[in-house]
């Protein structure tokens, strides 16, 4: 079997991190040169599709958790109205004939 071959299957290593901190903490180039090792030594191992396995990294604190996607009676009518943006965005976009809705600032 060629590379190829092998690895046309998904396969996933989780890292349990906030987004956008795909491959661990910045800056520490120790665990994220482990992580790129382990994701690549899963990918010659893994001799199936489907495989999932998780790092044993764990982020400096589970803080980040509370916040992530978190909609309650504080926020949920700024992220109603974020999200109408957004929408109209992406239409306004698609008439000016672009291929990608450009990014929207927090703000």
């Amino acid at each position: 079997m060629d590379i190829v071959e092998h690895c046309g299957a998904p396969r996933y290593l989780h890292n349990d991190f906030p987004l956008g901190n795909p491959c661990g903490v910045p800056f520490d180039a120790q665990m994220q040169l482990e992580i790129m090792r382990l994701g690549l030594q899963m990918l010659e191992k893994a001799d199936k599709g489907g495989s999932i396995e998780r790092s044993p990294f764990h982020w400096k604190d589970d803080l980040w958790r509370a916040d992530y996607a978190a909609v309650d009676d504080s926020n949920a009518e700024e992220l109603r109205l974020r999200g109408e943006r957004r929408r109209q965005q992406q239409i306004d976009d698609k008439a000016a004939g672009n291929s990608r809705a450009s990014m929207i600032s927090d703000a």
